[in-house]
């Protein structure tokens, strides 16, 4: 076996040394093959094993060919109007098709291509029996094709008189679409219409070749050493192209000279740019031309459309690059062949395009061998290395996932801020600022109320500030913004409560219970107690998220409410005013106005206009308790800016996949899409002149309670030492409630469809949350933590999509752009707004309760819990296509749901019920034990799909792999479950009908059916391929 000759082996370029052991069982030596048995007859790889082995599964795989992006563009040869003949744009792709329309003088969309079964077999007769020339080295376009065309008329007898013909056809002049809509914009549309294709006759071959060729086509340069035209670049297009693209280009037509077909394909050693020969410029690396006789135009454009189309197939594509010899090209053809699906003629219009899909699957399955025993694979042992990788399972030594996520994070903190540099940061930067500014100061107005100013606005303002400096600057997940929470002001609520009724001093018990919060932090940190989050499914992830989001929206709702009480659409009724009320000046009587003296009927009047007009006081029972003027547009106004606001934003979020404007001006508007409608909804509510309640920014940078600084004492005599240590109590509880909403929130944002590639720092999170819990406590300020839904809005604005997408493909989400920054200067910002208040007091509170109202709303796209609700109202035909409606029946899908909903609901009920509020957290932990008993109605396959497994409690580091053993992956167990596409082709006699003559081809409404001379193994050709 070892002394055999590669040119016995139907895939010479594999070899049979170790690669083929894969496929091979070894005989016993007695049976063993001898130099003249046929080892082809022992081996027949199938076309998906010769590519696999092509595009890597060899020994012999040559890793220094750089396989480029390609171009492709298809030409037809066509007659001017002024008579001479020239090869015409006729379709281009990048990945999908476009056609030149003739008649509208314009592209076509683009469309998935719909080829003819016919046209790919006669392309594979084409390669199997064609000119291939692998390695050409001529440097212009005369030494190429008089190098292919020499080679086919030594194969077809041609005489030199016809092959001079030929070449010179090749070498015409090339005309594109976008130099025609330049040079006659108003004329273009006849102009196209006169470059239909025509048969060329050999006179105008004779004459044109003479008056433009030199005497010597083999000494001739490029195309453009014989046209004074300058090539005219499409220089627009470009911008389309991937870059390193490299091009091909098709040249197909008809001439009454010839009798039989001739055809070639080139590939270029030396890629170069050829004057006019495509529209772009870059270097060609495929030539492939097609001329066949009168009457074979469209079936020639055919054979074009489909190569091309094989061109851009991302499998085929690098199997042209890396084929070596003609038996490599047509192994890809005949897996190209084994993958197309076909539609038949009787259901389906050829003529419909077919728009390019939103997501198209991946094909690394068709470039690499498919393991054979799948039911093998230890997907529980994937998981597990997945949680190792991300932190979340426990070390087992003290501080040993903190020193992980610092060990983890640190290589990537320069380039955390170098990959700030988009325009999509600053977006991001002015949209979350006014999304984090509004509620830390109506938490700090709250907060102001609930403890009689100890805590508030400013206290707010300054406490997000240092909170959100230290923890972008220092965090394991800087994408998590900390804002602050309801449950935080329930529990500071109750803990001034309890100060005031018992005498203590609120601000250092305070302390102390931030000083407790801020060890038991560490103690969690030292344990990797953090590790524990690898509990919380989406289960448990999207009822936090769904929840906080509406209370985003019910909050919203509510402050538009609280506008109607404040500002009614009625004026108040004066006869349902029991008693007088009278405007007494200060001075005694009245100045200006027709009144002197005494004092003025106020009744139904507001009391501060009272003050305003007269510098006087109101006195009487009819005086009204609001102290605000009667406006009668004030509520409809701002229903009206929080409607519009919501909308637009929604609208211009969407706006990049719109149909207007270029792709990045729609980007741009999207990124800019929140900071666009405050703006301009501030804008209209300044020319409305109407007095909307504004945002309200404290000026000053003083504490609001007189009595205390900006530190706390940490001894005070009215806190005596036992209480100190009785702190650890309220300490525990306040811990659970920030742990878990710091964590869950990162676990939504660290999640595997974000596609975060610096990975993550829970660890690190809480030991930076800890020092910060500890900072507030001594300053007196408010503790953040992080915040979902504005943490999920900030993962949103800095998603990153490819910039250069292919005419009809769509974007790719390529992950977030993680980084510092962004969080850096937000909180900078919140800072530095008490110095921009000039600016800011202009700004409408219904706008930014229309901004709050899109932030609620945003995530649901993203949650399975939502879709997987609207699937109760919706018809099973109508039902999308996700993965667990696949593997689950709908009936078990609706009890998991409804299981979740009820979860949802306790946890509003408990969430919005003031006196409980301060045992949401404990809600969540059971919502981990709910999620946990349903593993024992759905299986691990039915919880993948739907949700996620939970990993046991009790965890190992690292586990062995199971041992089994790899059964033998022979060619005789392939052939049982599926078919030799090569070999069933090789018995058919369709070759031998492609090329026998071209009577034999009858076009019927653009569609081609073979008429066979014999009875043949194929009847029809009207099938079309995808």
């Amino acid at each position: 076996m070892e002394n055999r000759e590669d040119d016995e082996l139907p895939f010479p370029d594999v070899g049979v040394s170790k690669p083929m052991a894969k496929f091979v069982r070894q005989p016993s030596r007695a049976n063993r093959l001898t130099k003249t048995d046929s080892l082809v007859g022992q081996i027949i790889l199938s076309p998906a094993e010769k590519v696999h082995f092509l595009l890597g599964g060899d020994s012999q795989f040559d890793d220094s060919i750089q396989v480029h992006p390609l171009f492709c563009e298809l030409e037809e040869l066509t007659v001017s109007p002024t008579g001479e003949m020239e090869w015409s744009e006729a379709a281009r792709w990048v990945k999908f098709e476009e056609a030149v329309e003739i008649g509208g003088a314009r592209w076509s969309k683009p469309r998935v291509a719909s080829l003819t079964l016919h046209s790919i077999f006669e392309l594979r007769s084409i390669i199997s029996k064609g000119v291939v020339l692998l390695d050409c080295n001529a440097a212009s376009l005369d030494g190429i094709f008089n190098q292919a065309v020499g080679k086919i008329a030594d194969e077809q007898k041609l005489d030199a008189t016809l092959k001079d013909e030929i070449v010179s056809l090749l070498l015409h002049k090339h005309r594109h679409l976008h130099e025609l809509r330049k040079d006659l914009p108003l004329m273009a549309d006849k102009k196209l219409q006169a470059r239909r294709p025509s048969v060329p006759s050999r006179s105008l071959i004779t004459s044109s070749s003479s008056a433009r060729f030199p005497s010597s086509p083999s000494s001739a340069g490029f195309l453009t050493d014989y046209s004074d035209d300058v090539p005219k670049k499409n220089k627009a297009f470009m911008r389309k192209l991937p870059p390193g693209a490299e091009s091909a280009v098709l040249l197909v037509g008809e001439y009454e000279g010839l009798e039989r077909p001739v055809s070639a394909f080139i590939r270029l050693t030396n890629p170069q740019v050829f004057g006019d020969l495509i529209e772009v410029d870059v270097p060609t690396k495929f030539i492939f031309f097609h001329i066949g006789p009168v009457g074979s135009s469209e079936a020639n454009k055919e054979v074009g459309r489909s190569l091309a189309t094989m061109l851009v197939d991302e499998v085929f594509h690098e199997v042209v690059y890396r084929s070596k010899n003609r038996e490599n090209l047509l192994a890809g053809v005949d897996e190209f062949i084994d993958n197309v699906t076909a539609l038949p003629p009787g259901e389906w219009d050829p003529d419909i395009l077919l728009e390019p899909p939103n997501n198209v699957p991946s094909q690394e399955s068709r470039k690499k061998p498919e393991p054979l025993q799948l039911e093998h694979v230890d997907l529980d042992k994937e998981e597990l290395e997945y949680l190792q990788s991300q932190g979340l399972v426990r070390t087992g030594r003290i501080f040993g996932g903190l020193i992980n996520d610092i060990k983890r994070k640190a290589p990537w903190y320069l380039s955390d801020f170098t990959d700030a540099f988009h325009v999509q940061s600053i977006a991001s930067i002015t949209f979350l600022y006014f999304a984090s500014l509004s509620p830390i100061i109506t938490f700090g107005g709250l907060l102001g109320d609930a403890t009689e100013d100890r805590l508030a606005a400013i206290e707010s303002l300054i406490g997000g500030c240092l909170c959100g400096l230290i923890f972008s600057l220092f965090s394991g997940q800087p994408l998590s913004l900390l804002n602050a929470t309801g449950p935080v002001l329930v529990f500071e609520t109750i803990l001034y409560n309890f100060c005031k009724v018992n005498d203590f001093y609120y601000l250092t018990v305070r302390f102390w219970v931030g000083a407790w919060m801020g060890l038991i932090m560490l103690i969690l940190c030292a344990l990797d107690i953090s590790a524990w989050v690898c509990f919380i499914t989406r289960f448990t992830e999207e009822n936090f998220a769904l929840l906080i989001a509406s209370v985003y929206v019910y909050k919203a709702v509510e402050n538009i409410i609280k506008i109607y009480h404040k500002y009614p659409m009625s004026p108040p009724d004066v006869m349902n005013i029991t008693g007088d009320c009278f405007c007494t000046p200060s001075g005694g009587n009245f100045t200006g106005g027709n009144f002197t003296g005494g004092a003025l009927n106020w009744t139904g009047m507001a009391a501060n206009e009272c003050s305003m007009l007269y510098n006087g006081t109101v006195e009487g029972t009819g005086c009204l308790e609001e102290q605000t003027p009667y406006e009668p547009n004030v509520f409809l106004m701002s229903v009206l800016l929080a409607s519009f606001t919501f909308w637009l934003c929604v609208k211009l979020k969407h706006f990049k996949h719109e149909l207007y404007f270029s792709y990045k001006v729609r980007c741009l508007i999207s990124d800019f899409s929140v900071f666009i409608c405050i703006v301009s909804m501030t804008a209209l509510d300044w020319a409305s002149g109407i007095a909307t309640p504004k945002l309200s920014v404290p000026a000053t940078i003083t504490p609001t309670w007189p009595e205390r600084g900006w530190t706390v004492p940490i001894f005070h005599e009215n806190v005596p030492v036992w209480l100190m240590i009785a702190c650890s109590v309220p300490a525990a509880l306040a811990t659970i409630l920030l742990f878990l909403d710091q964590q869950i929130t990162s676990v939504i944002v660290n999640r595997k469809d974000n596609l975060l590639k610096k990975g993550c720092g829970y660890h690190l999170d809480l030991f930076v949350l800890a020092f910060l819990v500890v900072l507030m406590g001594y300053c007196g300020l408010p503790w953040h933590v992080a915040g979902t839904v504005i943490c999920l809005n900030h993962v949103d604005s800095l998603r990153k999509e490819s910039e250069t997408a292919a005419p009809g493909d769509k974007p790719k989400f390529f992950g977030i752009r993680e980084q510092r920054v962004t969080h850096l200067f937000i909180f900078i910002l919140v800072g530095l707004s008490s110095f921009m208040t000039s600016v800011l007091k202009y700004i409408p509170m219904p706008v930014l309760y229309g901004v709050f109202m899109y932030m609620g709303t945003a995530p649901l796209s993203e949650m399975d819990f939502y879709h997987r609700i609207k699937l109760f109202f919706m018809p099973a035909k109508y039902q999308p296509d996700h993965i667990y409606i696949r593997k689950i029946p709908l009936k078990r899908i609706h009890i998991f749901t409804l299981v979740q909903l009820v979860c949802f609901a306790l946890l509003w009920v408990v969430k919005m019920t003031d006196a409980i509020s301060i045992c949401f957290p404990l809600m969540l932990i059971i919502m981990i034990f709910v999620r946990k008993s349903l593993d024992n109605f759905y299986t691990k396959d039915e919880l993948r799909a739907i949700d996620a497994v939970i990993p046991p409690f009790k965890q190992k580091k690292d586990r062995k792999s199971m041992d089994f053993e790899e059964p033998m992956n022979t060619p005789d167990a392939k052939s049982k479950a599926k078919m030799n596409i090569s070999e069933e082709l090789n018995k058919s006699g369709v070759w031998t009908h492609l090329t026998q003559g071209v009577d034999n081809l009858r076009s019927r409404n653009g569609q081609f059916q073979l008429v066979p001379t014999q009875e043949p193994k194929m009847s029809s050709g009207t099938y079309t391929a995808l």
